[in-house]
């Protein structure tokens, strides 16, 4: 991790949470987009799943990224402060936004399940 230090002492989930929490601010991870998947924050950290997951859940908590079960976690807000300054104050996301993104998640999962039928639907033409 780009920038720890050997005398680093803080968790390894507080400073893989810190770093990106300053991707986010510097618009590497724009607000709207996705964050890599769990397993490529892994391998870009070196880090465990757990460990990662447990990273995620912070910038859940200080509401920067909002995520459901089987989807990526989408960039919400970016940090109000400065890295310096005291941590970032809760956003909630509005109600409107939450009411949207629920429904994308359900648009989302209602289309994986239509591709997956038309996938049985296609294997079962090309054996006939």
């Amino acid at each position: 991790m780009g920038k720890s230090t050997p005398a680093d002492r803080r968790k390894i989930y507080v400073r893989i949470a810190d770093e990106l929490r300053a991707d986010i601010a510097s618009g590497r991870y724009p607000v709207g987009e996705t964050v890599p998947s769990i397993a490529a924050l892994c391998d870009r950290f070196g880090a465990a799943k757990a460990t990662v997951e447990r990273a995620l859940a912070v910038l859940r908590d200080d509401g920067l990224i909002m995520s459901r079960q089987g989807s990526p976690s989408v960039v919400i807000t970016k940090p109000e402060h400065d890295e310096a300054e005291e941590a970032p104050q809760e956003q909630e996301p509005s109600q409107e936004f939450t009411l949207l993104w629920g429904q994308l998640q359900e648009m989302r999962e209602l289309l994986r399940r239509q591709a997956a039928k038309l996938d049985e639907l296609d294997e079962r033409t090309r054996n006939l």
